[in-house]
């Protein structure tokens, strides 16, 4: 019988008890992996053991996807109506809403975000993308389409069926909701693997689904590793649909296991180097401060994240100067997540803190200056200082590769016909951010950047209703707004003959 984990909280910000499981959630019961097996899930605040979960294998996998499929006959796709799965999905939502506490807590201890950032950020969006495909779920309309008048023709957009989801450690609550309300609301089943690294609002959140009436089956949570449950679900023959969101490299591999088995149809959201472009008409106070939250909101743990600002050499002084200030008051208030007034947490593994730790040394050895920061703070748990490098050279791997972690590169430049050209000049294209004061040369620029998401006089500004995924290597597909509706059916054209003879 699987096993439960009991977690008291007592923080300034949430004191309390919260429970979760520990198993498998497949077919609407927890149980243990076939082989069994566990992964321990760390507090990166502190370096210590949370708990352990249940990590599953390709055989759990292999269940997970028969009980999806069974529930997509039986109980769910074609069989429920859409107005049922919108009152579902809702009903999913108020869950979520009513433990929200609860959710925010075991995001800031399994990530390490700042409790009050977790609370509007994370756990606001997941509810908020429940009730937006909550609303959905009955006006996935097709199309009546005139021939002739022999013939009626008409489309419909159907579920795929049984959909694999792979998400990552960043998001984990909101990622897995913005994959999970749209399947569902479009009449797909799913079998997720939640990040091994942060799984404890996912199981949370399984927790919650029975209580919703959601029949079982539907929804399938596989705890484990990528090279075993995540390899599984992307070679599965009998899952026809994968959204995985994460790094370039492992997109590939989903990509390439795609096209070995049966072509699933594959939706990647990957890597990113985003720049921002701090015009000399900027409102400069405004466009420190969105910087700033572009390249250290969530320690810099964003696929999104600017973090190379291009700065116009007219204001490049007096830019370095405020935005080092706004560094400096992040430093000062790194810390325990769940304290009040933090505003720094820490990276969210030992993997990682190596990782961000390791590009600064590369920073120093290529010949980039660190401004400020580039060091560790602390000496309990993974955080970062936010770092700053300048005198950086667009060859530079810190300028090319993405670090994911709180690290600046602030580079001049003096046309925008330079600024354009050098934040194009990168292998991803997820996100850009445009600072001027001067609508015409903000659109034209924003235009030019060769990016999914483009954000002028803003950053990491995402909003439900609005399509989101990336250019070039950062990605195939798209998510959010009516785009996660269409990605997740399939469109079939029926032709009826009322008066064709051969």
């Amino acid at each position: 019988m699987p096993s439960t984990f009991t977690h008291t909280f007592d923080t300034p910000s949430f004191k309390g008890a919260v429970t979760i499981n520990t198993g498998l959630f497949i077919n609407g019961e927890w149980v243990d992996p076939v082989e069994h097996s566990t992964i321990d899930v760390i507090n990166p605040a502190t370096g210590k053991v949370i708990t352990a979960i249940a990590a599953g294998s390709s055989k759990d996998v292999d269940k997970a996807v028969a009980a999806a499929k069974k529930a997509y006959k039986t109980s769910w796709g074609l069989k429920c109506p859409g107005s049922v799965r919108g009152k579902l999905l809702n009903k999913i939502a108020d869950l979520i809403e009513a433990n929200a506490d609860e959710f925010t807590a075991l995001e800031a201890l399994d990530v390490g975000k700042m409790f009050g950032t977790a609370r509007n950020s994370d756990v606001g969006s997941a509810i908020g993308y429940f009730r937006y495909y909550g609303g959905w779920a009955d006006k996935v309309h097709g199309q009546t389409i005139e021939t002739n008048e022999n013939k009626v023709a008409y489309t419909r957009h159907e579920p795929y069926g049984v959909v694999g989801q792979i998400i990552p450690w960043n998001f984990p609550l909101s990622i897995l909701c913005c994959k999970v309300a749209p399947a569902l609301a479009t009449g797909n089943v799913v079998v997720m693997k939640p990040s091994e690294i942060t799984p404890l609002t996912a199981l949370k959140f399984a927790g919650l689904l029975n209580e919703a009436g959601i029949p079982p089956g539907v929804v399938n949570i596989v705890n484990g590793y990528g090279q075993t449950v995540g390899e599984a679900i992307s070679h599965h023959p009998h899952i026809d649909k994968i959204s995985f969101t994460g790094s370039t490299i492992t997109g590939r591999k989903v990509l390439k296991a795609s096209a070995e088995t049966n072509l699933k149809d594959v939706t990647l959201e990957l890597g990113g180097k985003s720049p921002s472009i701090v015009f000399d008409d900027a409102d400069l106070d405004q466009a420190v401060k969105w910087t700033a939250h572009g390249i250290y909101f969530n320690m810099g743990q964003v696929c999104t994240a600017g973090s190379r600002i291009f700065v116009q050499e007219g204001i490049y002084d007096q830019f370095l100067g405020k935005f080092t200030e706004e560094t400096k008051v992040r430093a000062a208030a790194a810390g325990d997540p769940f304290a009040q007034g933090t505003l720094h947490g820490p990276q969210v593994s030992k993997t990682q803190f190596d990782r961000v730790m390791e590009y600064i040394d590369i920073g120093k050895k290529e010949g980039a200056t660190v401004h400020i920061g580039g060091e560790r703070h602390g000496q309990e748990g993974y955080f970062v200082q936010p770092t700053i490098f300048t005198e950086c050279k667009p060859g530079m791997k810190i300028v090319r590769e993405e670090i994911f972690g709180p690290v600046a590169v602030i580079i001049k430049f003096k046309t925008e016909e330079e600024a354009v050209e050098a934040a194009n000049d990168t292998t991803y294209g997820l996100a850009c951010s445009v600072f001027s004061q001067n609508g015409s040369r903000a659109l034209r620029v924003a235009h030019q950047l060769e990016a999914g998401t483009a954000w002028i006089n803003c950053s990491n500004s995402t909003e439900i209703p609005v399509a989101f995924g990336g250019y070039k290597q950062s990605g195939i597909g798209r998510e959010l707004g009516q785009s996660a509706i269409d990605t997740y059916t399939q469109v079939k054209g029926v032709h009826v003959n009322i008066g064709l003879k051969l």
